[in-house]
């Protein structure tokens, strides 16, 4: 069955960034850096704590800009960090944590533990907030450039 969902203040963002031609930069990235935020909140709050590294461990980075007008972060494990994350087995088989922790592992027994999917809820159980805060903060931005135009 298929979902429709309406994100509250997207039309009048939509008309406002009409009215200018195109998404100023500064606009798509504080609203993305900031949505970005609270995933970043919820998943260091949602993190196992075994070691208390996991939470420390999580970054937020903004991906290469592939075109104007866009701005992408990622919740991500530190890359910086890989020599605590990575755990080499008595066998010498290498484990991700920060994967194990997200999606679940097999025991040497051969029983499953599942995953805590602690980046997913951090983004599932926020959606509308991320969402909300995304448009808020582009708003605004977009405002402040139709006021230096003289538009508004």
């Amino acid at each position: 069955m298929a979902r429709r969902t309406e994100i509250l203040g997207m039309k009048e963002l939509q008309r406002d960034i009409k009215l200018l031609g195109r998404v100023p930069q500064a606009a798509a990235t504080k609203g993305a850096r900031a949505g970005a935020r609270i995933a970043l909140k919820a998943a260091k709050a949602n993190a196992p704590e075994d070691t208390g590294a996991l939470k420390s461990g999580i970054i937020l980075k903004k991906e290469r800009k592939s075109q104007a007008g866009k701005a992408v972060y990622d919740v991500m494990p530190s890359p910086a960090m890989n020599d605590v994350f990575v755990k080499v087995s008595k066998k010498g088989k290498r484990s991700y944590y920060p994967a194990s922790q997200e999606y679940g592992f097999l025991t040497e027994d051969g029983g499953y533990i599942p995953g805590y999917r602690y980046m997913r809820r951090a983004i599932d159980d926020n959606k509308t907030a991320i969402e909300r805060t995304v448009l808020d903060v582009a708003g605004k931005e977009v405002d402040k450039v139709l006021r230096k135009k003289g538009l508004r």
